[in-house]
């Protein structure tokens, strides 16, 4: 029999409804191995099991009487800290931020609670989602499960290092530049950043979404069934679509387009393990019929540098602005990092914001031809769990991620699915990318490979 802790939201509601098992019973289950699992793993915040446990007793009931609120009814799960909910303050990964309880839930949030998911936890995550790292000034340092001296990445690094051990099937982050796919790709696990706008987000940026980290693509699209609704609070909102999110099996691979991306173009080299588990992948979709090609990568060092001066000067916006017995509470690195913003003209910071409308236009010409474009997530697997980033030098911040960061700035739906592991036991992320709006087209995809890649590696599980 498969442990409560592995089953996924379908199986667990589809359990409720035939009454194998109960709300109460599968949290019950969710806590005990939190339990195990934490005080190594440092992947939560706010952590409310009196809560957990009152909401799974409240699905139960409604479970008896015939009457589930929603489709999440009674699932166990966890939001991403800076993803407000209402009375929980929201540090936003750092020690510098006054801690103000949330006046209301943000969009995604909302949208979780009202289809019934039982909210274990907020996740942890670094200082103002800067980094692809669990290290932060105010959590405790996030760690991966599959080897508790790696790290989860990030920024969603405490809803990776959740969704990889176990703390439920839904777990959801936020992604900017790759703060969902990265640490996916890291941990394992499904990851969705999807259309600027699907998910309505509270506060909107330019580029940043929240996006589903699961075990399955069923689970992905099951929570996207919730939380694909339009919010005033999002400017960029996507007006409502009649999309059957469920319907993500039966995708036909013979005749598309598979643009094979692999090359990052600017940053890190790729790493021959990732190479080679992303080229068997894209070898699996052209063995059923589909058109691979090889493409050539759009990022440049360019693009690059400019989006990291722009956003220097947009943290440096938001630092500035604090007594400096505050902002010495910043992680060094980030604090150095922002700090470095003021050296930035302004006809240098508005080069580097343009530089996000150049990489609009080169994803709009490479999808000229093309269905979906194949990628690694990242280009290395990953690294030690106090590192920063992969480099761990604040001066080349975002040298790891040319393989996502693009597919924000163009807007287009991009989510990373497991294709395999290093020789020491730590997954590699493919990434699977579609044209703007077809975030249902990608999640088809990464459900086609899910079903053809065969069989996984045991989830991890807790140290003794």
């Amino acid at each position: 029999m498969t442990e409560i802790t592995a089953l996924s939201a379908p199986e667990l509601v589809e359990s409720y409804r035939n009454r194998s098992l109960s709300p109460v019973e599968a949290t019950e289950a969710v806590l005990a191995h939190i339990a195990a699992w934490e005080p190594k793993l440092g992947a939560l915040y706010a952590f409310d099991p009196d809560g957990a446990r009152a909401a799974a007793r409240e699905s139960e009931a409604r479970w008896l009487k015939g009457a589930p609120c929603g489709p999440l009814d009674g699932v166990p799960g966890t939001i991403k800290e800076n993803i407000a909910t209402k009375g929980v303050p929201v540090p936003a990964g750092t020690a510098a931020t006054k801690l103000v309880p949330a006046a209301e839930d943000a969009p995604p949030a909302a949208r979780l609670r009202e289809a019934g998911m039982v909210i274990l936890a907020k996740t942890t995550m670094p200082d103002y989602g800067m980094l692809s790292s669990g290290l932060s000034s105010f959590h405790q340092l996030a760690r991966n499960p599959w080897d508790l001296r790696m790290n989860p990445g990030g920024s969603s690094a405490g809803a990776g290092s959740a969704g990889a051990a176990g703390y439920g099937p839904l777990h959801i982050g936020t992604d900017i530049g790759g703060s969902v796919r990265l640490p996916a790709g890291w941990c394992g696990l499904v990851g969705l950043k999807p259309s600027l706008g699907r998910i309505p987000i509270n506060p909107p940026y330019v580029g940043r979404v929240a996006g589903p980290m699961t075990r399955t693509v069923a689970d992905t699209a099951l929570m996207m069934s919730v939380l694909a609704k339009p919010d005033w609070r999002d400017g960029m909102s996507l007006p409502p679509a009649e999309i059957d999110w469920l319907a993500i099996d039966g995708q036909k691979l013979k005749g598309l387009r598979i643009g094979l991306m692999m090359e990052i173009g600017a940053g890190m080299a790729l790493a021959g393990d990732v190479r080679d588990a992303v080229q068997a992948a894209a070898k699996l979709f052209e063995a059923e019929g589909a058109i691979v090609e090889p493409v050539p990568a759009i990022l440049t060092r360019e693009m690059l540098d400019g989006l990291d001066d722009f956003w220097r000067a947009r943290q440096w916006d938001d630092v500035e602005k604090l007594a400096p017995e505050d902002r010495a509470k910043i992680l060094p690195y980030i604090r150095a990092w922002a700090e470095s913003g003021a050296e930035r003209s302004g006809l240098q910071v508005v080069r580097g914001f343009n530089q996000t409308m150049v990489m609009r236009r080169a994803a709009a010409e490479l999808f000229r031809g093309l269905d979906f474009v194949l990628s690694p997530t990242a280009p290395t697997a990953s690294y030690p769990a106090d590192w920063a980033s992969p480099v761990n030098d604040p001066e080349k911040p975002f040298e790891h991620i040319g393989y996502t960061v693009v597919w924000n700035m163009s807007e287009q739906p991009a989510v990373s699915v497991n294709c395999g592991f290093t020789a020491a036991g730590l997954p590699i992320g493919l990434q699977i990318v579609g044209s703007r709006f077809d975030d249902l087209g990608v999640l088809r995809m990464a459900k086609a490979y899910e079903d053809r890649r065969g069989a996984q590696r045991p989830w991890p599980q807790p140290p003794a």
